[in-house]
């Protein structure tokens, strides 16, 4: 699965162009991140990437994918989504 810069957000995840390329080339139904709220799929989105390793930052001090991604969804830490998660998964 190839990304290309247009399809990536510079703020996190894909931007509308690259969410209407997978559905046109792989059929997937992507949708826009989920900001606030106990959404379902935002509670699947934080635990998901609360446990995915990686550093939050680059070496020269900027932010990661990962770093972006959780922001855009609402996140301040992979710690914060972790929280999150567990105190809004369904029994």
């Amino acid at each position: 699965m190839g990304f290309s810069k247009e399809h990536k957000s510079k703020t996190g995840g894909l931007t509308q162009k690259g969410r209407d390329y997978f559905k046109k080339k792989e059929g997937s139904n992507l949708k826009a991140p989920v900001k606030e709220g106990k959404n379902p799929r935002r509670v699947s989105f934080a635990a998901r990437f609360a446990g995915m390793s990686g550093p939050m930052k680059k070496e020269n001090g900027e932010p990661t994918r990962l770093a972006l991604a959780l922001k855009k969804w609402g996140f301040g830490s992979k710690e914060a989504a972790a929280k999150f998660a567990r105190n809004n998964k369904k029994s």
